[in-house]
C-alpha cells in the first residue's frame, strides 16, 4: 500500500522536525518545506494527500496560499498557527482550508487530525468519482462542475467535500450535527459559518436563485436537503 504523503509548510525548523517524526513514526512520508516558494515548486512534481501549513510565512501570505491551495489542490488543507482568535480561524476555514490547529499542539492530536482528513478524502463508492444531476456534472477527479453546455466551473477541495456529502445522500435530511460528523472539525460558531459560506459558493456554481435555491434547500433549524437526482458513474 502505498504511504500516504504529507507536506509541513512551516518557518520554524524545530517544528518541522517535530511533526516529520511523529508522522513518519504513524506511517506517513513526509516533506517539509520553510518557505512557500519551496513548497510550490514541490507541487509540480509531487501530489500530497495532506498539507500541513503555519500561516506566518517569511516569503508569502499564509491564507492567500491556503486559498489557492484549495482552489487548485485535491490536497486536504490543516492550518497550524498561533493565531488563536475565532475571526481567524473562520476566515481560514473559509478560505477552504478543512482543519485549524492551534500552537502550542501536541504531536499526537496533529497526527490524529491527518488520519480523520484521509479517511474523508476516501469516496464511499472507490469507483465512482463523477456524478450527474440536474443538468450537471461534477468531477471529483478534477475538481470541476461542468453544465449542459460544457463549461467548466473549478470548486475548492472543502467545497468538493459538503457537495459529495449531498449527493451521496439525495432527498434525505442531512442536520448539522451529521455534517460536523461526516466532514470532520469541531463544533461550533466558527464551523457553522464555515459550511454556511462553502454551501453558499456550491449554489452560486449551481447557478442557484439566492433566495430560492432549487437544488440545495435549508430546513431552518433542522439542516439541509439536497432535491436532485443523482446518478453516481
Amino acid at each position: 500500500m502505498t504511504q500516504p504523503l504529507v507536506t509541513i509548510l512551516d518557518d520554524d525548523a524545530e517544528i518541522r522536525h517535530i511533526l516529520a517524526d511523529a508522522l513518519e513514526e504513524a506511517g506517513f512520508k513526509t516533506a517539509s518545506f520553510g518557505r512557500a516558494t519551496e513548497f510550490e515548486a514541490s507541487l509540480k512534481t509531487s501530489s500530497p494527500d495532506v498539507c500541513l501549513v503555519d500561516l506566518g510565512l517569511p516569503d508569502k501570505d499564509g491564507l492567500a496560499l491556503v486559498h489557492r491551495l484549495a482552489l487548485e489542490s485535491g490536497a486536504s488543507i490543516i492550518i497550524i498557527s498561533g493565531r488563536a482568535q475565532v475571526q481567524d480561524r473562520v476566515t481560514g476555514l473559509e478560505l477552504g482550508a478543512d482543519d485549524y490547529i492551534i500552537k502550542p499542539f501536541d504531536p499526537a492530536e496533529v497526527v490524529a487530525r491527518v488520519r480523520v482528513r484521509l479517511r474523508k478524502n476516501k469516496p464511499n463508492n472507490k469507483t465512482a468519482n463523477s456524478a450527474r444531476f440536474e443538468g450537471w456534472t461534477a468531477l471529483f477527479d478534477r475538481y470541476v462542475l461542468v453544465d449542459a453546455s460544457g463549461n467548466e466551473t473549478p470548486f475548492s477541495h472543502a467545497e468538493g467535500e459538503v457537495l459529495r456529502l449531498f449527493l451521496d445522500s439525495p432527498k434525505r435530511l442531512i442536520s448539522r450535527a451529521q455534517m460536523q460528523e461526516s466532514l470532520g472539525g469541531t463544533a461550533g460558531e466558527s464551523f457553522d459559518r464555515a459550511m454556511d459560506v462553502r454551501i453558499s459558493r456550491l449554489r452560486t456554481k449551481l447557478q442557484e436563485d439566492p433566495k430560492n435555491p432549487r437544488l440545495i434547500k435549508t430546513i431552518y433549524g433542522a439542516g439541509y436537503i439536497f432535491l436532485g437526482d443523482v446518478n453516481w458513474y
